[in-house]
């Protein structure tokens, strides 16, 4: 059993602000007795400003900061930022650091769809990341990469009985239905629960953002293996605090073996 939180958080601008939000969400998710706590995509700073004059080293300030408040509160945190990639551009980082954790995710699906294209700024990454927390296997995924099913096998291959997936959904007609109905399918694919986690809608916090710039739409879910919702919030801020029973994994997995069933 494993009790996680996704902090549904809208980011701003401004990185030490961000780094206020994730101490008092954390604080939260301590006082709700979760052991992961999960912060979406962009926590460093939103989308929509130059994102390679924030960009900061794993070992930098922003980290630094991020792993203090993970180890005050003893659990595990993972929040997105982002790093130098050495070529001009950044990498889309998920920091994953407290409760005998300290590792990294690079999105490797970039988010070059419905006008925006994130591969003129981000570099992608290449390595899947899974991970233990309190002896449960977790895998990380970061918002577009929900839409590749291949991605989520294969970290239930290497062990994950949950895949949490961080990220700043971009608004538009239709995209809250695709959110959620990605997050059960892809633990339909997988067999494990998926906990996702976006950016709140900055509207739902009083902002007007015009454009294609992805900075949430809210509605983050958590889904069974077997595509039962959990859990899930609205489109404004918030914390959502669901267990995880992972026996119900080996259960599934025993009378849908798709994992072992696929031929492609």
């Amino acid at each position: 059993m494993l009790r996680l939180s996704l902090a549904q958080i809208t980011s701003s601008m401004d990185p030490e602000a961000n780094l206020e939000s994730v101490e008092k969400q954390v604080s939260a998710a301590v006082d709700a007795g979760a052991r992961l706590v999960v912060f979406p995509e962009a926590t460093m700073q939103r989308f929509g400003g130059p994102l390679a004059s924030v960009a900061q080293p794993l070992d930098g300030p922003w980290a630094d900061a991020v792993r203090g408040c993970a180890a005050r509160a003893g659990i595990t945190v993972a929040a997105g930022m982002f790093t130098p990639s050495g070529d001009g551009r950044v990498r889309n980082t998920l920091l994953v650091t407290g409760g005998g954790v300290d590792t990294h995710y690079d999105k490797i699906h970039l988010y070059d769809a419905f006008g925006f294209a994130e591969s003129d700024t981000v570099a992608p990454g290449a390595d899947p990341l899974v991970v233990s927390v309190d002896g449960v296997g977790v895998g990380f995924a970061t918002c577009y990469d929900i839409r590749f099913p291949g991605l989520f096998q294969t970290l239930a291959d290497r062990g994950a009985a949950l895949t949490v997936v961080a990220a700043s959904w971009g608004a538009g007609q239709g995209k809250i239905d695709q959110w959620t109905l990605l997050a059960r399918a892809r633990a339909l694919d997988s067999t494990t629960f998926v906990a996702a986690c976006d950016q709140a809608d900055p509207a739902a916090s009083g902002e007007n953002v015009q454009g294609t710039t992805p900075l949430g739409v809210g509605h983050s879910i958590v889904s069974s293996p077997t595509g039962v919702v959990l859990g899930q919030l609205d489109s404004g801020p918030g914390l959502l605090t669901v267990d995880i029973d992972t026996t119900l994994v080996t259960r599934v997995r025993e009378t849908l073996p798709v994992l072992v069933n696929r031929q492609f």
